[in-house]
């Protein structure tokens, strides 16, 4: 139940901020939202003991993104899943702190965007070079990166009886 709210709440606030916030190619403000990718790896704890279910709940989430935001059917869901792996085996291997998520999270950010340039690339989708995805990448770290240590805050706060996890178990 939280994760499907913390999923609604970070999808329709990608929308409202994308359309208040200018979003166009050499025009990005320092706030460019990717708030649902963002969330991918503080979800991974909700999952721990059934990955499986993880993977295939992200790659939905990225597909009901694709269908709100891209309109490249499965593209988001092929990208969220690729994130989904990465944040699983951070989990597995590294401790989770509020600290480190900033560092995770740029992560995260960096290899969304870095793969949706590649493919946009690989594909001729749009004209696209390596300036313009660093471009890209450094005006959305910062406010994905409060969003993630806000949700990372809420996440630790919720009693224990709702949210049955450790973010570091």
């Amino acid at each position: 139940m939280i994760v499907a709210i913390i999923c609604i709440i970070s999808i329709i606030l990608d929308g409202l901020l994308t359309n208040y916030l200018p979003f166009m190619v050499n025009d990005l403000s320092l706030f460019t939202p990717l708030l649902t990718v963002s969330i991918i790896f503080l979800l991974y704890p909700f999952y721990r003991k059934n990955s499986k279910e993880y993977l295939l709940h992200m790659f939905l989430l990225g597909i009901i993104y694709d269908l709100y935001y891209t309109n490249l059917l499965f593209l988001d869901g092929i990208l969220f899943l690729a994130i989904a792996f990465l944040s699983k085996t951070i989990y597995k291997n590294f401790e989770v702190s509020f600290i480190r998520l900033l560092f995770y999270t740029t992560i995260m950010i960096f290899c969304y965007e870095s793969l949706l340039g590649l493919i946009m690339f690989a594909f001729q989708l749009v004209p696209i070079s390596i300036e313009g995805i660093l471009y890209k990448f450094t005006h959305s770290i910062i406010l994905n990166v409060i969003y993630a240590e806000i949700i990372y805050l809420i996440i630790r706060i919720i009693p224990k009886k709702y949210k049955k996890i450790n973010l570091n178990e």
